[in-house]
């Protein structure tokens, strides 16, 4: 059963910075893609950045140049580094993992960017 755990969600004021881990219980090279999603309070959840087994990222136009995504394979672990954060960035943040046609997500981790 693979198990995603998120850290380091919390309260930050806009212009701060925070960053996120997600710890898999496996190889994260056993996933095609592993990523950060985002859902805040009455939207869709959204894709904010993804990390591709070979390395490529991608991320969604509002956090590009803010946000990084990287991985640490020895610790079986990735990060989503937020820098100049903004009080739209308030979401619950989700880890999510692809194996084959199988998602497997985190618990979520609550970040909260004030004014």
């Amino acid at each position: 059963q693979v198990q995603l755990v998120e850290s380091g969600g919390g309260l930050v004021q806009a212009g701060g910075s925070l960053r996120l881990s997600c710890a898999a219980s496996g190889s994260i090279f056993n996933f095609r893609a592993m990523g950060w999603y985002r859902q805040a309070p009455g939207k869709q959840r959204e894709l904010v950045a993804v990390i591709t087994s070979v390395g490529s990222t991608n991320y969604e136009d509002s956090v590009k140049g803010r946000f990084t995504i990287s991985r640490d394979s020895a610790k079986n672990t990735i990060y989503l580094q937020m820098n100049s954060l903004k009080p739209e960035d308030t979401a619950v943040y989700y880890c999510n993992a692809v194996r084959g046609l199988v998602n497997y997500w985190g618990q979520g981790t609550q970040v909260t960017v004030s004014s």
